[in-house]
């Protein structure tokens, strides 16, 4: 197949490639694009070595899917041409997520609601992936009526110049900002712009995006969404309360047979998720696995994956490996 990557240069573009390279996607050409300033840079993929072109070169050159990564903007501009030229646009970026004529895929969560007239796919907020890989089978069998996560997030998730400012403070060197604060040695609880009702637009995504996935407005989620001094992965504290009664063996049994969960809870030996173990891997991992003693029918859980990883690239090529196994693309 002919796969064009959107944002290639970028840091999950480039985990885009790796994450096709790993999965032995059927890449025949790949076409690597970016911005008219990276046209004609040089990217290695598989031993060979492709030329980055420019959105409208990639179009002419036809693709059969295009998996974007490059911003809000750049798809809102870009994914109707590419979907008007007949191509399969799965596209990591907030743009089209909430739009109602489009689908938000998880593939083990809702992968059954694609269809041959998705054109336009939305791959979904990172924080939200994670999470409601482990919410599916605690709906499917204890029916969840409020979820409250706290989320601690990892610096890739802002890019390229957050790495390089956590990097520049912890050696004491100056440089460019991505953060209006230090991120070493410090907490930001604050993740994108901040909306009217006090929340930030990320905490809102994980709100509105977990009630589109799951196919189910009932369910209630608050969130607090914070950058913290790591990389790696994005780590949650997840408070689920259910509509009935559980049992926690129960529960661990249904996390385990979850497709894409890893559960790690033995906390007698210390185990537990920690983002330097999901790093560079596709799970979701899940331990910390207690009841809320507070109120009754009420979980707690701790959930981390790589946010680069499960959390976009890795969740985009998974869409598209099923696309072709249904034969949609």
């Amino acid at each position: 197949m002919k796969v064009a990557v959107v944002g290639a240069t970028g840091l999950v573009g480039s985990e885009m490639l790796t994450v096709l390279a790993e999965r032995n996607f059927p890449v025949s050409e790949l076409i690597p694009v970016a911005s008219e300033r990276s046209k004609g840079k040089e990217i290695e993929f598989k031993g060979k070595k492709y030329k980055v072109v420019t959105a409208t070169e990639a179009i002419a050159l036809k693709p059969d899917v295009a998996l974007f990564s490059a911003g809000g903007s750049t798809s809102t501009e870009f994914a109707p041409q590419f979907a008007e030229a007949g191509i399969t646009v799965i596209d990591n970026s907030s743009a089209w997520r909430m739009d109602p004529s489009k689908k938000l895929v998880v593939p083990e969560v809702n992968g059954d609601v694609l269809t041959a007239d998705d054109k336009i796919i939305a791959n979904p907020n990172c924080s939200t992936i994670q999470m409601v890989v482990v919410l599916k089978p605690l709906h499917e069998k204890y029916k969840i009526k409020r979820v409250v996560v706290s989320t601690y997030q990892s610096v890739t998730g802002t890019g390229v110049k957050a790495v390089d400012q956590l990097m520049n403070e912890r050696q004491g060197v100056e440089g460019e900002k991505a953060y209006p604060y230090q991120i070493d040695l410090n907490v930001i609880p604050h993740i994108d712009v901040f909306q009217e009702n006090g929340y930030t637009k990320e905490e809102m995504k994980m709100i509105l995006e977990t009630n589109k996935i799951m196919g189910d407005d009932s369910i209630k989620v608050t969130a607090t969404t914070v950058r913290i001094p790591v990389i790696g992965g994005h780590s949650e504290s997840v408070n689920i309360e259910f509509e009935n009664e559980f049992d926690l063996a129960d529960v661990r049994a249904a996390l385990e047979a979850q497709e894409g969960v890893i559960v790690v809870d033995n906390p007698a030996n210390l185990e537990y998720p920690m983002p330097k173990d999901a790093h560079g891997k596709d799970e979701v991992f899940v331990g910390r696995i207690r009841r809320d003693e507070t109120q009754p029918k009420t979980l707690n859980l701790w959930v981390v994956a790589d946010n680069l990883r499960k959390g976009a690239a890795t969740n985009a090529v998974q869409v598209a490996e099923l696309l072709k196994a249904k034969n949609l693309i």
